[in-house]
Protein backbone atom coordinates (compact mmCIF):
# COMPACT_ATOMS: atom_id res chain seq x y z
CA UNK A 1 0.00 0.00 0.00
CA UNK A 2 3.00 2.59 1.10
CA UNK A 3 4.73 1.20 -2.62
CA UNK A 4 1.43 2.46 -4.04
CA UNK A 5 1.18 5.85 -2.48
CA UNK A 6 4.61 7.06 -3.12
CA UNK A 7 4.46 5.93 -6.74
CA UNK A 8 0.73 8.16 -6.75
CA UNK A 9 2.67 10.65 -4.89
CA UNK A 10 5.99 10.91 -7.46
CA UNK A 11 3.50 10.59 -10.73
CA UNK A 12 1.54 13.62 -8.97
CA UNK A 13 4.79 15.53 -8.48
CA UNK A 14 6.13 14.90 -12.13
CA UNK A 15 2.73 15.87 -13.88
CA UNK A 16 3.17 18.90 -11.82
CA UNK A 17 6.58 19.48 -13.31
CA UNK A 18 5.52 18.76 -16.58
CA UNK A 19 2.47 19.63 -17.11
CA UNK A 20 1.20 22.54 -14.81
CA UNK A 21 -2.33 24.22 -14.75
CA UNK A 22 -1.10 27.24 -15.56
CA UNK A 23 0.47 25.81 -19.26
CA UNK A 24 -2.94 24.73 -20.35
CA UNK A 25 -3.86 25.57 -23.85
CA UNK A 26 -7.10 27.76 -22.87
CA UNK A 27 -5.38 29.92 -20.59
CA UNK A 28 -2.44 30.37 -22.62
CA UNK A 29 -4.47 32.04 -25.26
CA UNK A 30 -6.19 33.84 -22.36
CA UNK A 31 -3.34 35.60 -20.83
CA UNK A 32 -1.94 36.41 -24.36
CA UNK A 33 -5.15 38.33 -25.07
CA UNK A 34 -5.51 39.83 -22.04
CA UNK A 35 -1.50 41.08 -22.52
CA UNK A 36 -2.00 42.60 -25.92
CA UNK A 37 -1.09 45.90 -26.33
CA UNK A 38 0.02 46.32 -22.89
CA UNK A 39 4.45 46.70 -21.89
CA UNK A 40 6.21 43.60 -21.30
CA UNK A 41 7.45 43.94 -17.92
CA UNK A 42 4.11 44.84 -16.60
CA UNK A 43 1.54 42.24 -15.03
CA UNK A 44 -1.69 42.99 -16.39
CA UNK A 45 -2.77 39.20 -14.80
CA UNK A 46 -1.68 36.85 -12.79
CA UNK A 47 -3.38 33.87 -10.81
CA UNK A 48 -4.01 33.91 -7.43
CA UNK A 49 -5.82 32.36 -4.13
CA UNK A 50 -6.71 28.88 -3.99
CA UNK A 51 -5.30 27.27 -7.35
CA UNK A 52 -1.86 28.69 -6.56
CA UNK A 53 -2.46 27.69 -2.81
CA UNK A 54 -3.31 24.07 -3.79
CA UNK A 55 -0.44 23.88 -6.98
CA UNK A 56 1.80 24.34 -4.20
CA UNK A 57 0.98 22.22 -1.83
CA UNK A 58 0.41 19.26 -4.65
CA UNK A 59 -3.43 19.29 -4.27
CA UNK A 60 -5.83 18.56 -6.96
CA UNK A 61 -6.60 22.35 -8.19
CA UNK A 62 -10.88 22.46 -9.57
CA UNK A 63 -10.87 26.03 -9.76
CA UNK A 64 -8.99 29.28 -11.09
CA UNK A 65 -9.03 32.40 -10.01
CA UNK A 66 -6.89 35.24 -11.54
CA UNK A 67 -6.06 38.97 -10.91
CA UNK A 68 -5.94 41.69 -13.75
CA UNK A 69 -5.10 45.19 -13.55
CA UNK A 70 -8.25 45.65 -16.34
CA UNK A 71 -11.62 46.94 -15.63
CA UNK A 72 -14.48 44.13 -16.29
CA UNK A 73 -15.61 46.73 -19.18
CA UNK A 74 -11.56 46.21 -20.91
CA UNK A 75 -11.25 43.17 -20.40
CA UNK A 76 -15.01 42.89 -22.07
CA UNK A 77 -13.71 44.36 -24.75
CA UNK A 78 -10.96 42.47 -25.65
CA UNK A 79 -12.32 39.16 -25.36
CA UNK A 80 -14.93 40.28 -28.06
CA UNK A 81 -15.02 38.27 -30.98
CA UNK A 82 -13.27 35.32 -29.15
CA UNK A 83 -13.66 31.89 -28.06
CA UNK A 84 -13.82 32.97 -25.19
CA UNK A 85 -17.48 34.27 -23.34
CA UNK A 86 -17.78 36.46 -20.13
CA UNK A 87 -20.25 36.35 -17.78
CA UNK A 88 -21.43 39.26 -15.41
CA UNK A 89 -21.22 37.36 -12.22
CA UNK A 90 -19.95 39.74 -9.76
CA UNK A 91 -19.86 43.53 -11.64
CA UNK A 92 -20.15 45.23 -8.56
CA UNK A 93 -17.32 43.43 -6.73
CA UNK A 94 -14.74 43.68 -10.31
CA UNK A 95 -15.59 40.36 -11.44
CA UNK A 96 -16.13 37.90 -14.38
CA UNK A 97 -16.49 34.81 -15.45
CA UNK A 98 -14.55 33.76 -18.66
CA UNK A 99 -16.06 30.28 -20.21
CA UNK A 100 -13.86 28.47 -22.90
CA UNK A 101 -15.47 25.09 -23.26
CA UNK A 102 -15.93 23.67 -20.61
CA UNK A 103 -13.46 25.29 -18.09
CA UNK A 104 -14.82 28.45 -15.66
CA UNK A 105 -12.02 31.09 -14.61
CA UNK A 106 -12.97 33.53 -12.57
CA UNK A 107 -11.19 36.88 -13.21
CA UNK A 108 -11.42 39.92 -10.63
CA UNK A 109 -9.49 43.29 -11.21
CA UNK A 110 -7.03 44.61 -8.67
CA UNK A 111 -9.38 46.07 -5.46
CA UNK A 112 -9.26 48.21 -2.28
CA UNK A 113 -11.86 48.18 0.13
CA UNK A 114 -13.27 51.60 0.61
CA UNK A 115 -16.36 50.61 3.07
CA UNK A 116 -17.69 47.54 4.57
CA UNK A 117 -20.45 46.13 7.08
CA UNK A 118 -19.11 42.52 7.07
CA UNK A 119 -21.56 41.65 4.40
CA UNK A 120 -20.67 44.16 1.67
CA UNK A 121 -17.84 46.09 0.66
CA UNK A 122 -17.22 48.94 -1.41
CA UNK A 123 -14.38 48.84 -3.63
CA UNK A 124 -12.63 50.84 -5.73
CA UNK A 125 -10.06 49.37 -8.46
CA UNK A 126 -6.50 49.80 -8.42
CA UNK A 127 -3.29 48.75 -10.34
CA UNK A 128 -1.18 48.10 -7.15
CA UNK A 129 -0.35 44.44 -6.68
CA UNK A 130 0.61 45.00 -3.13
CA UNK A 131 -2.37 46.58 -2.07
CA UNK A 132 -4.75 43.98 -3.66
CA UNK A 133 -3.18 41.75 -1.41
CA UNK A 134 -3.81 43.40 1.80
CA UNK A 135 -7.60 43.08 1.57
CA UNK A 136 -7.92 39.46 1.26
CA UNK A 137 -8.23 36.93 4.11
CA UNK A 138 -5.52 34.39 4.86
CA UNK A 139 -1.54 34.68 3.44
CA UNK A 140 -2.21 31.73 1.69
CA UNK A 141 -4.79 32.95 -0.44
CA UNK A 142 -2.57 35.87 -1.37
CA UNK A 143 0.31 34.15 -3.25
CA UNK A 144 0.10 35.63 -7.02
CA UNK A 145 1.56 33.38 -10.22
CA UNK A 146 2.53 34.83 -13.35
CA UNK A 147 1.99 33.18 -16.31
CA UNK A 148 5.61 31.34 -16.52
CA UNK A 149 5.05 30.49 -12.91
CA UNK A 150 6.98 33.03 -11.05
CA UNK A 151 5.69 33.81 -7.84
CA UNK A 152 4.79 37.19 -5.96
CA UNK A 153 4.25 36.79 -2.24
CA UNK A 154 3.71 39.73 -0.38
CA UNK A 155 2.60 38.60 2.58
CA UNK A 156 4.93 35.22 3.02
CA UNK A 157 2.12 33.23 2.07
CA UNK A 158 4.13 30.49 1.02
CA UNK A 159 5.96 30.01 4.58
CA UNK A 160 2.40 29.75 6.37
CA UNK A 161 1.63 27.27 3.35
CA UNK A 162 4.15 24.65 4.31
CA UNK A 163 4.04 25.22 8.14
CA UNK A 164 -0.13 25.18 7.96
CA UNK A 165 -0.39 28.38 9.26
CA UNK A 166 -3.56 29.74 8.73
CA UNK A 167 -3.05 33.20 9.26
CA UNK A 168 -5.14 36.78 8.64
CA UNK A 169 -3.46 39.20 6.62
CA UNK A 170 -2.67 42.56 8.76
CA UNK A 171 -4.94 43.28 11.46
CA UNK A 172 -7.33 39.92 12.46
CA UNK A 173 -9.92 42.39 13.47
CA UNK A 174 -9.82 44.75 10.52
CA UNK A 175 -9.86 41.36 8.65
CA UNK A 176 -12.67 39.88 10.00
CA UNK A 177 -14.82 42.94 10.03
CA UNK A 178 -14.60 43.25 6.64
CA UNK A 179 -16.66 40.04 6.12
CA UNK A 180 -17.69 37.90 8.88
CA UNK A 181 -17.90 34.48 6.69
CA UNK A 182 -13.93 34.52 7.63
CA UNK A 183 -13.94 33.25 10.84
CA UNK A 184 -16.41 29.83 8.98
CA UNK A 185 -13.47 30.23 6.69
CA UNK A 186 -10.49 30.17 8.96
CA UNK A 187 -12.21 27.03 10.44
CA UNK A 188 -12.64 25.47 6.72
CA UNK A 189 -8.73 26.47 6.35
CA UNK A 190 -7.79 25.27 9.87
CA UNK A 191 -9.52 21.78 9.10
CA UNK A 192 -8.25 21.55 5.93
CA UNK A 193 -4.54 22.05 6.89
CA UNK A 194 -4.91 19.74 9.27
CA UNK A 195 -4.20 22.72 12.13
CA UNK A 196 -4.45 21.52 15.68
CA UNK A 197 -3.01 24.40 17.53
CA UNK A 198 -4.56 27.94 16.45
CA UNK A 199 -3.20 31.53 16.95
CA UNK A 200 -4.18 33.01 20.03
CA UNK A 201 -4.60 36.43 18.57
CA UNK A 202 -7.20 34.59 15.40
CA UNK A 203 -9.31 33.15 18.22
CA UNK A 204 -9.38 36.38 20.45
CA UNK A 205 -10.54 38.15 17.59
CA UNK A 206 -12.83 35.34 16.22
CA UNK A 207 -14.91 35.04 19.38
CA UNK A 208 -15.00 39.19 19.36
CA UNK A 209 -16.79 39.05 15.93
CA UNK A 210 -18.93 35.86 16.47
CA UNK A 211 -22.56 37.98 16.71
CA UNK A 212 -21.27 39.46 12.96
CA UNK A 213 -22.34 35.89 11.43
CA UNK A 214 -25.90 36.42 12.18
CA UNK A 215 -25.50 39.53 9.20
CA UNK A 216 -24.76 36.92 7.12
CA UNK A 217 -26.88 35.11 4.66
CA UNK A 218 -27.67 31.53 5.43
CA UNK A 219 -26.63 30.00 2.01
CA UNK A 220 -22.95 31.17 2.55
CA UNK A 221 -22.89 29.81 5.75
CA UNK A 222 -24.47 26.34 4.62
CA UNK A 223 -22.45 26.72 1.48
CA UNK A 224 -19.06 26.56 3.58
CA UNK A 225 -20.50 23.39 5.71
CA UNK A 226 -20.73 21.57 3.01
CA UNK A 227 -17.27 22.60 1.74
CA UNK A 228 -16.18 21.61 5.72
CA UNK A 229 -17.75 18.29 5.73
CA UNK A 230 -16.07 17.77 2.14
CA UNK A 231 -12.70 17.68 3.64
CA UNK A 232 -10.26 14.49 4.86
CA UNK A 233 -8.90 16.09 8.14
CA UNK A 234 -12.74 16.65 10.44
CA UNK A 235 -10.78 14.94 13.46
CA UNK A 236 -9.25 19.17 14.01
CA UNK A 237 -13.15 19.69 14.98
CA UNK A 238 -12.53 17.44 18.00
CA UNK A 239 -8.56 17.77 18.60
CA UNK A 240 -8.18 21.48 18.58
CA UNK A 241 -10.19 22.86 21.28
CA UNK A 242 -10.79 26.32 20.22
CA UNK A 243 -11.92 25.30 16.76
CA UNK A 244 -14.31 23.15 18.41
CA UNK A 245 -15.85 25.65 20.86
CA UNK A 246 -15.87 28.29 17.71
CA UNK A 247 -18.24 25.80 15.87
CA UNK A 248 -20.05 24.70 18.84
CA UNK A 249 -21.02 27.93 19.73
CA UNK A 250 -22.07 29.47 15.48
CA UNK A 251 -23.90 25.97 14.94
CA UNK A 252 -25.19 24.85 18.19
CA UNK A 253 -27.71 22.78 16.34
CA UNK A 254 -25.15 20.44 15.94
CA UNK A 255 -25.32 18.17 19.43
CA UNK A 256 -23.29 15.09 18.75
CA UNK A 257 -19.87 16.25 17.94
CA UNK A 258 -18.68 13.78 19.78
CA UNK A 259 -20.17 11.14 17.46
CA UNK A 260 -17.59 12.12 14.85
CA UNK A 261 -14.99 10.39 16.91
CA UNK A 262 -16.66 7.12 16.22
CA UNK A 263 -17.23 8.24 12.81
CA UNK A 264 -13.70 8.85 11.85
CA UNK A 265 -11.97 5.54 13.38
CA UNK A 266 -14.31 2.93 11.58
CA UNK A 267 -13.40 2.64 7.93
CA UNK A 268 -16.29 0.80 6.90
CA UNK A 269 -18.46 4.03 7.29
CA UNK A 270 -18.83 6.16 4.24
CA UNK A 271 -18.20 9.89 4.42
CA UNK A 272 -20.49 11.43 2.45
CA UNK A 273 -21.90 14.85 3.21
CA UNK A 274 -25.13 14.12 4.16
CA UNK A 275 -24.43 11.78 6.17
CA UNK A 276 -22.19 13.71 7.98
CA UNK A 277 -24.97 16.42 8.60
CA UNK A 278 -27.32 13.24 10.11
CA UNK A 279 -24.58 11.94 12.29
CA UNK A 280 -24.18 15.53 14.03
CA UNK A 281 -27.85 16.46 13.84
CA UNK A 282 -30.37 13.59 14.04
CA UNK A 283 -32.16 12.60 18.05
CA UNK A 284 -35.21 11.06 18.42
CA UNK A 285 -37.19 14.61 18.35
CA UNK A 286 -36.89 17.14 15.88
CA UNK A 287 -33.46 18.57 16.48
CA UNK A 288 -32.92 18.58 12.44
CA UNK A 289 -35.87 19.94 11.20
CA UNK A 290 -35.16 23.21 13.27
CA UNK A 291 -31.59 23.42 11.32
CA UNK A 292 -33.49 22.28 7.84
CA UNK A 293 -35.65 25.87 8.36
CA UNK A 294 -33.03 27.91 9.66
CA UNK A 295 -30.33 27.34 6.76
CA UNK A 296 -33.19 26.56 3.69
CA UNK A 297 -31.74 23.60 3.06
CA UNK A 298 -32.22 21.39 -0.04
CA UNK A 299 -35.30 19.52 -0.69
CA UNK A 300 -33.01 16.61 -1.12
CA UNK A 301 -30.84 16.87 2.17
CA UNK A 302 -33.64 17.56 3.97
CA UNK A 303 -35.34 14.50 2.51
CA UNK A 304 -32.39 12.92 3.74
CA UNK A 305 -32.54 13.94 6.99
CA UNK A 306 -36.27 13.09 7.61
CA UNK A 307 -36.08 9.61 6.37
CA UNK A 308 -33.35 8.86 8.62
CA UNK A 309 -34.63 10.02 11.87
CA UNK A 310 -37.86 8.27 11.05
CA UNK A 311 -35.95 5.07 11.10
CA UNK A 312 -33.97 6.01 13.79
CA UNK A 313 -37.25 6.23 15.99
CA UNK A 314 -38.78 2.50 14.28
CA UNK A 315 -35.93 1.31 15.49
CA UNK A 316 -36.03 3.10 18.92
CA UNK A 317 -39.92 1.72 19.46
CA UNK A 318 -39.35 -1.81 18.00
CA UNK A 319 -37.24 -4.17 19.37
CA UNK A 320 -37.02 -6.51 16.40
CA UNK A 321 -36.19 -3.78 14.09
CA UNK A 322 -32.86 -5.61 13.26
CA UNK A 323 -33.91 -8.94 14.53
CA UNK A 324 -36.78 -10.72 13.21
CA UNK A 325 -38.22 -7.46 11.42
CA UNK A 326 -34.63 -6.87 9.36
CA UNK A 327 -36.01 -8.83 6.56
CA UNK A 328 -38.74 -7.12 6.33
CA UNK A 329 -37.32 -3.78 6.57
CA UNK A 330 -34.81 -4.15 4.09
CA UNK A 331 -37.72 -4.75 1.89
CA UNK A 332 -39.25 -1.88 2.85
CA UNK A 333 -36.42 0.61 3.09
CA UNK A 334 -33.43 -0.86 1.05
CA UNK A 335 -30.68 -2.58 1.82
CA UNK A 336 -28.56 0.72 1.16
CA UNK A 337 -31.12 2.88 3.53
CA UNK A 338 -30.82 0.01 6.21
CA UNK A 339 -26.60 -0.18 6.09
CA UNK A 340 -26.78 3.42 6.57
CA UNK A 341 -29.26 3.81 9.34
CA UNK A 342 -27.43 0.96 11.24
CA UNK A 343 -24.09 2.87 11.05
CA UNK A 344 -26.27 5.60 12.36
CA UNK A 345 -27.56 3.23 15.20
CA UNK A 346 -23.96 2.86 16.01
CA UNK A 347 -22.86 6.34 16.11
CA UNK A 348 -25.72 7.27 18.16
CA UNK A 349 -25.78 4.33 20.55
CA UNK A 350 -23.60 3.44 23.07
CA UNK A 351 -24.58 -0.36 23.59
CA UNK A 352 -24.36 -0.71 19.92
CA UNK A 353 -20.73 -2.21 19.79
CA UNK A 354 -18.31 -2.34 17.29
CA UNK A 355 -18.84 -6.13 16.72
CA UNK A 356 -22.30 -5.99 16.83
CA UNK A 357 -22.32 -3.11 14.15
CA UNK A 358 -19.94 -6.20 11.96
CA UNK A 359 -22.63 -8.62 12.46
CA UNK A 360 -25.05 -6.90 11.36
CA UNK A 361 -23.99 -5.71 8.62
CA UNK A 362 -22.87 -8.67 7.62
CA UNK A 363 -26.59 -10.20 7.97
CA UNK A 364 -27.80 -7.27 5.75
CA UNK A 365 -25.16 -8.48 3.20
CA UNK A 366 -26.27 -11.36 3.18
CA UNK A 367 -30.37 -11.10 2.36
CA UNK A 368 -31.63 -10.67 -1.14
CA UNK A 369 -35.04 -8.98 -0.89
CA UNK A 370 -37.78 -11.04 -1.95
CA UNK A 371 -39.52 -9.46 -5.53
CA UNK A 372 -43.38 -8.95 -4.94
CA UNK A 373 -44.77 -11.65 -7.14
CA UNK A 374 -47.92 -9.78 -8.52
CA UNK A 375 -48.87 -7.47 -10.69
CA UNK A 376 -52.06 -5.92 -12.29
CA UNK A 377 -52.41 -8.22 -14.97
CA UNK A 378 -52.48 -10.87 -12.07
CA UNK A 379 -56.11 -8.78 -10.77
CA UNK A 380 -57.25 -8.71 -14.22
CA UNK A 381 -56.94 -12.24 -14.96
CA UNK A 382 -59.45 -12.49 -11.51
CA UNK A 383 -61.79 -10.22 -12.81
CA UNK A 384 -61.16 -7.01 -11.53
CA UNK A 385 -60.72 -4.25 -14.01
CA UNK A 386 -61.45 -0.99 -12.02
CA UNK A 387 -58.00 0.77 -11.92
CA UNK A 388 -58.38 2.42 -8.59
CA UNK A 389 -59.32 -1.01 -7.11
CA UNK A 390 -56.11 -2.96 -9.02
CA UNK A 391 -54.14 0.01 -6.94
CA UNK A 392 -55.81 -1.02 -3.87
CA UNK A 393 -55.89 -4.65 -4.31
CA UNK A 394 -51.94 -4.62 -5.28
CA UNK A 395 -51.51 -2.81 -1.76
CA UNK A 396 -53.11 -5.44 0.08
CA UNK A 397 -51.64 -8.08 -1.18
CA UNK A 398 -48.12 -6.64 -0.61
CA UNK A 399 -48.91 -6.15 3.27
CA UNK A 400 -50.46 -9.68 3.83
CA UNK A 401 -47.36 -11.12 1.68
CA UNK A 402 -44.96 -9.22 3.86
CA UNK A 403 -46.65 -9.93 6.69
CA UNK A 404 -46.38 -13.63 6.44
CA UNK A 405 -43.03 -13.57 5.80
CA UNK A 406 -43.39 -13.16 1.89
CA UNK A 407 -44.95 -16.49 1.63
CA UNK A 408 -48.52 -15.87 0.14
CA UNK A 409 -50.55 -19.14 -1.38
CA UNK A 410 -53.12 -19.20 -4.34
CA UNK A 411 -56.00 -19.25 -1.89
CA UNK A 412 -55.08 -16.54 0.50
CA UNK A 413 -54.18 -14.20 -2.58
CA UNK A 414 -57.82 -15.14 -3.81
CA UNK A 415 -59.50 -14.47 -0.46
CA UNK A 416 -57.98 -10.93 -0.63
CA UNK A 417 -59.01 -10.62 -4.33
CA UNK A 418 -62.75 -11.79 -3.58
CA UNK A 419 -63.19 -8.90 -0.74
CA UNK A 420 -62.02 -6.11 -2.77
CA UNK A 421 -63.95 -7.17 -5.37
CA UNK A 422 -67.11 -6.67 -3.13
CA UNK A 423 -65.69 -3.22 -1.90
CA UNK A 424 -67.62 0.41 -3.33
CA UNK A 425 -64.66 2.16 -5.61
CA UNK A 426 -65.74 5.55 -3.65
CA UNK A 427 -64.39 3.68 -0.51
CA UNK A 428 -61.23 2.75 -1.33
Amino acid sequence: MDKLSNNISLISKLKKIFFPFYKSKELKKLFKIINKDTEKKTQTAMFVGGCVRKFLNNEIIDDIDIATTLSPEELKEKLKDTEFKTIDTGLEHGSLTIICNSNKFEVTTLRKDIKTDGRHAEIEYTNDWEQDSTRRDFTINAIYMDRSGKLFDPQNGINDLKEKKIKFIGDPLKRIEEDYLRIIRFIRFSIHYNNLISDPENIKAIKINLNGINQLSKERVLNELYKIFSLKNLNVLLENKDINDIFSLIFPEFKFLERLDKLLKNTLIPLSTSFIFSTLLIDEKDNHEYFCHKYKVSNKLKNELSLLASHYVEFKENKNFLKKDLKKNIYKIGKNEIKNLVFFIYLAEKNFTKNLLDKTIEQIEKITPPKFPYKGQYLIDQGITDGKKIGYALKELEREWIEKDFELNNKEARLIVEKVKKLDVLYI
